[in-house]
């Protein structure tokens, strides 16, 4: 009996050798870190639009036009609204989805040809190669474009414009511009943007160009196609400072393109 007790006691003996008294315990600083939520205050009037205003300093970019933009900015809205997603819908309705997709095609395909000159003034050799390979494979196996066989072979599209192109060599953006139709952009962009158009309308190989823009229906359905390819759409952001977050995010967008 006494050995089964002996066990115990000497380990109660231990532990009470070990033990500090309370006098002797380290204190509790009473910082308010025992209780965090006691000292938390919170603010039921602060809602998600005054959030934002507070953070509007740190989106900010050179817009020195901007009564001017925000009028376009409007502009766009109401148009693409009333007006390009209307008849994109109606285009989607009566295309069957085969034909879209041979239209978009033939479009990409024409767009690498200004990509390809761009890609060079780049100095991007394998960019420039790869682009040369999908404009001779769509082309020719392709059909003019109707078809994409470069992309299932391995070859994607890498888009390239002429903003991209003065941006690389050190032009800077410039003034933000709100362009009509084509919304955001720049001084330097909208100027790039100009030079891709008449790239793709003065190259003809294989009277390519010439087919596809000379003519009013093929540029409706040029515009349809981009309007439709184009995953943007006005109010998506559902903010009162949609202009301010779209004017940054185009702008920091166009400087992880150049840097690329």
């Amino acid at each position: 009996m006494v050995k089964n007790l002996l066990l115990p006691s000497l380990l109660l003996a231990t532990s009470l050798a070990h033990a500090q008294p309370d006098s002797e315990k380290p204190a509790v600083d009473d910082d308010g870190f025992k209780n965090p939520l006691q000292e938390l205050k919170f603010r039921p009037g602060l809602d998600q639009r005054v959030f934002e205003r507070s953070t509007l300093e740190a989106l900010e970019v050179y817009d020195p036009f901007e009564p001017i933009n925000r009028e376009i900015y409007h502009f766009n809205y109401r148009f693409d609204e009333w007006v390009l997603l209307p008849t994109v819908r109606g285009y989607r309705w009566i295309t069957p989805d085969f034909v879209e997709d041979r239209v978009t095609n033939f479009f990409n395909n024409i767009r690498d040809f200004s990509g390809l000159m761009n890609s060079l003034l780049q100095l991007k050799v394998k960019r420039s190669m790869d682009t040369t390979a999908r404009i001779l494979l769509n082309t020719t196996i392709g059909v003019l474009g109707a078809w994409d066989p470069a992309t299932k072979m391995g070859i994607p599209q890498q888009r390239e414009d002429f903003g991209q192109t003065l941006g690389y060599w050190g032009v800077p953006a410039g003034p933000y511009l709100m362009l009509p139709f084509f919304g955001p952009s720049s001084l330097r962009d909208g100027t790039g943007l100009l030079v891709d158009f008449e790239t793709e309308g003065s190259v003809d190989f294989l009277e390519f160009a010439s087919i596809s823009m000379d003519t009013l229906p093929m540029t409706a359905l040029w515009a349809i196609d981009l309007r439709k390819t184009t995953d943007f759409r006005y109010g998506q952001l559902n903010s009162p400072f949609e202009y301010e977050k779209i004017r940054y995010v185009v702008t920091e967008a166009r400087k992880l393109q150049i840097a690329e």
